[in-house]
């Protein structure tokens, strides 16, 4: 299938989605670095029905609302990347999972030894899939904000928007609850 796209612009700046015609493929802001499935130099800006569902999803997201529905998604990339990607579908909104976390169910997933949260970090960094796929919602074991292909800033004000980071407090990790 062809690829297409369209804008979108969001509170924290301008988004792109990709998509074939049926599914979306990518969601990334302008910008942003490690953008998984390159785009063809012509890619034709369309109005698809998965880009008007995906623009209805950030606008209630944006708006403060939980969407109760994801898109139809197609993520492209090696088994590895998307069993990383499939854990990321899972973390709550409000919560967060740290690299080692995720390594850790992943080891425990295949039944193979101890995974690499560093090889989590390179899967995660590259999510074709941004925000629907909340790799933000990843932090580093400290409770950092590490490693957002948005930017840092980015990362800060979407866990702020949904009340993960509380200013001085450490964002909330797994099924935790926030302290305060």
């Amino acid at each position: 299938m062809n690829d297409y796209t369209r804008r979108y612009d969001s509170p924290l700046g301008r988004m792109i989605m990709a998509g074939d015609g049926n599914t979306l493929t990518g969601l990334w802001f302008e910008g942003q670095k490690h953008i998984s499935s390159p785009l063809p130099p012509e890619c034709p800006e369309r109005y698809l029905p998965v880009f008007e569902e995906t623009a209805r999803w950030l606008d209630l997201y944006f708006g403060g609302v939980i969407p109760d529905f994801t898109p139809a998604l197609n993520l492209k990339g090696t088994a590895f990347r998307k069993a990383v990607w499939k854990i990321l579908l899972t973390i709550p909104y409000g919560r967060t999972m740290t690299y080692g976390e995720i390594a850790d169910r992943i080891a425990e997933e295949t039944g193979g030894g101890r995974m690499s949260a560093q090889a989590v970090g390179g899967a995660v960094g590259h999510n074709p899939v941004s925000l629907i796929v909340p790799c933000h919602r990843v932090i580093g074991s400290d409770g950092r904000m590490t490693g957002y292909a948005g930017g840092i800033d980015k990362k800060v004000r979407l866990l702020r928007m949904e009340q993960t980071v509380v200013d001085g407090q450490r964002p909330a990790v797994s099924g935790q609850k926030q302290n305060g």
